[in-house]
């Protein structure tokens, strides 16, 4: 077998194996279909009003079935926006459920 070969052949085989493993860890998407029943808009930080900040801050949170936030953890944003999102949204109220559930949250922050 030419060393090219050789080489595409292992080559494919890491690609194929590292490809099985990314998809391994991979969890399955959090559920949306609890509705908002009570939605705090989050305050603009002072630090983003003078530094002109703006963005989008990606919330996942645990919500038990009475419809409060039991937890949140961050997947993305700003992080001087970061705690502003997280002190609105631990104020949110969902309707009622059966169980608990996973909601991703975006919360965008403009300038006003």
């Amino acid at each position: 077998m030419p060393r090219s070969t050789k080489f595409a052949v292992v080559a494919a085989v890491i690609v194929l194996t590292l490809a099985g493993c990314v998809t391994a860890q991979q969890s399955p998407p959090p559920s949306q279909s609890r509705k908002v029943a009570t939605r705090v808009p989050p305050d603009y930080p002072e630090l983003a009003k003078r530094m002109h900040l703006e963005g989008v801050v990606k919330v996942e949170a645990v919500v038990r079935p009475n419809g409060t936030v039991k937890s949140t953890r961050v997947m993305g944003g700003n992080p001087v926006l970061v705690d502003a999102a997280l002190v609105a949204i631990a104020k949110w109220k969902f309707e009622t459920a059966q169980n608990e559930t996973t909601e991703v949250i975006q919360l965008s922050f403009a300038r006003q």
